[in-house]
């Protein structure tokens, strides 16, 4: 996955790659620089030799830092373009998922995924074109160069790097499990804030606060044990690695201080030897840095690459369908379950003629939500066909089923902008359109206040009714062919509640209505009725049928309307 990316940006990592190498070649120069000067022009006085180098130097220094911020500023800019569009092809990706996707994923994980763990995605390249090309580049260099001052003390310091390599290679395979696991608490974390927030005026309600709290400190104190125990194993990295290149240093040193006194090495190699051993010691460092990056990188890769390969679900399949069929809307025989669990529907058939109005009442958890998922195709039903203008359902496209059908859910949202691109939408619907719109839909107060009023986030600066009054005129703006109303009248008064349905019934003659309501008096003049009870259907008919057919309905009638129940 990171390589797609990235090879859109081969040519600029590769000049990056160019400069950033002879930065760092033209900083390993200076010790050596640095040991001419001691050992060849200062013990004989010469100051023009002492002078020139000393220009040379500090020009190698100046050429080094150039080198080093165009490089700097080159991979920041790649990195940054890298994970822009990596973030944008995981948010497309997002929001195509299908229903049964988001739940197995979980809506906390999915957002840790677009923010936390890109960051950690953004850092490993970044840091991988600053640090992963100028340390091992310093690090060989300084081990070359070694080489050529003196192969003993470099043979003394090589030994040291089979036990450099063993930390380093156990690091990085304990890194990346448990920088999974602090991930994973991160998920549980955002799922808890969620909640939290979207509830929070029923817990301040309820004075539930303190439970709250000591839920969140569990959730917080795991999250922060995983954390610890993945910083601490990675910490004991650079610790264990200048222990190995100390122990190095002092034998280095011991070694070089024979040699001198015995005048077989000059006291500028030993100098320009040790800070090539500084060098070494800092790349080695950085190195060891770089695998804690990497590990919290390939870790966060690991999970965008797994909601980035997730099949698409839900596609068009060829399915026979009924071209004889009259009706705009058809269950034949569907049963569906969530996750194989206890069945959400069982056996349920009804047709619905064209511009015709079908009423759903029953009590909560009774799989009125549910039916209207399989309208929209969030799921495929287990058993059965959904047909849809005579056409299975799974045989359509999504845009097929979605461009003519307008919804309002149960649980719906608005978004914080101006009431006219909450009602538009994103289409192509002029203010004409949304007026009328809103005018059928009751939300008479859109008038009165303007299209160009800005609505808080979730529209909290609106009153409950006003909120699903500016939904419907969403869903009614596109003028849909088969219209659902799940629930969008619980927060009207029984006046407003009358007033919407009549408009419904004049304005959308020729629209294919299916309401669901907790009112009898919502789907009582409806054309058919579904009375829906544990996902089955226990009655079906009129409002006059049902009566004297289904006494659940019947009960229901009379303990809403009293005497007016006929």
């Amino acid at each position: 996955m990171i390589y797609r990316y990235l090879k859109p940006r081969v040519s600029r990592i590769i000049l990056q790659v160019i400069i950033k190498l002879s930065g760092t070649i033209v900083e390993l120069l200076i010790p050596s620089i640095l040991s001419t000067i001691l050992d060849d022009y200062a013990p004989i006085g010469n100051l023009h030799g002492v002078y020139l180098y000393g220009a040379f130097m500090i020009g190698c220094a100046v050429l080094a830092w150039i080198g080093n911020i165009t490089a700097n500023k080159m991979a920041t800019g790649i990195s940054r373009d890298f994970i822009v569009d990596v973030r944008r092809d995981l948010y497309a990706r997002m929001s195509t998922l299908s229903a049964h996707q988001r739940d197995i994923l979980t809506e906390a994980s999915i957002n840790s995924r677009l923010t936390s763990d890109t960051y950690n995605l953004h850092a490993m390249v970044d840091r991988m074109q600053r640090l992963g090309i100028r340390a091992p580049i310093m690090l060989i260099g300084g081990i070359l160069v070694a080489l050529m001052l003196d192969v003993r003390l470099t043979l003394v310091m090589l030994c040291a790097m089979p036990f450099l390599a063993m930390i380093v290679y156990i690091s990085s395979k304990k890194g990346v499990p448990l920088y999974t696991r602090v991930q994973e608490g991160n998920d549980h974390m955002v799922r808890k804030i969620q909640e939290s927030m979207t509830g929070a005026r029923i817990i301040r309600a309820l004075s539930r606060g303190e439970m709250e709290r000591e839920a969140f400190e569990g959730i917080n104190t795991d999250l922060s044990k995983r954390q610890q125990k993945a910083d601490l194993t990675m910490a004991f990295v650079s610790p264990l690695v200048n222990l190995v290149l100390n122990i190095g240093l002092a034998f280095v040193i011991l070694v070089g201080a024979f040699s001198v006194s015995r005048g077989t090495t000059q006291p500028g190699t030993i100098i320009a030897f040790l800070s090539y051993f500084t060098i070494i010691l800092n790349s080695l460092i950085m190195i060891s840095r770089i695998f804690v990056i990497c590990s919290k990188g390939m870790a966060s890769a690991r999970r965008i690459e797994e909601v980035m390969n997730l099949p698409e679900d839900l596609k068009p399949v060829d399915m026979p369908g009924d071209s004889r069929s009259s009706a705009h809307l058809a269950f034949e025989d569907v049963s569906f379950s969530y996750h194989g669990a206890i069945p959400a529907l069982s056996h349920i058939s009804f047709r619905l003629e064209k511009g015709k109005t079908l009423g759903i009442i029953g009590p909560t958890g009774s799989g009125k939500s549910t039916l209207l998922s399989l309208i929209l195709r969030m799921y495929d039903p287990d058993q059965g066909r959904i047909l849809l203008s005579g056409a299975d359902l799974r045989s359509l496209s999504k845009e097929e089923i979605h461009n003519n059908i307008g919804v309002v859910f149960q649980n719906d949202f608005l978004m914080k902008d101006t009431l006219r691109e909450n009602i538009r939408f994103g289409r192509d619907l002029n203010d004409p359109d949304l007026l009328r719109a809103t005018d059928t839909a009751q939300a008479n107060f859109v008038q009165d206040i303007g299209l160009d009023h800005p609505l808080a986030v979730k529209g909290h600066n609106l009153s409950g009714g006003q909120q699903q009054r500016v939904l419907v005129s969403r869903a009614l703006a596109g003028t849909p062919e088969l219209l659902l109303l799940d629930d969008c009248s619980s927060a009207l008064d029984y006046r407003t509640d009358r007033e919407l349905r009549h408009a419904l019934r004049r304005d959308l003659k020729d629209t294919t209505l299916v309401l669901i309501s907790q009112r009898v008096s919502s789907v009582m003049a409806c054309d058919d009725i579904l009375v829906m009870e544990k996902g089955r259907i226990i009655g079906h008919g009129t409002h006059a049928e049902l009566m004297k057919s289904c006494t659940a309905y019947r009960d229901l009638c009379r303990l809403q309307l009293g005497g007016d129940a006929a």
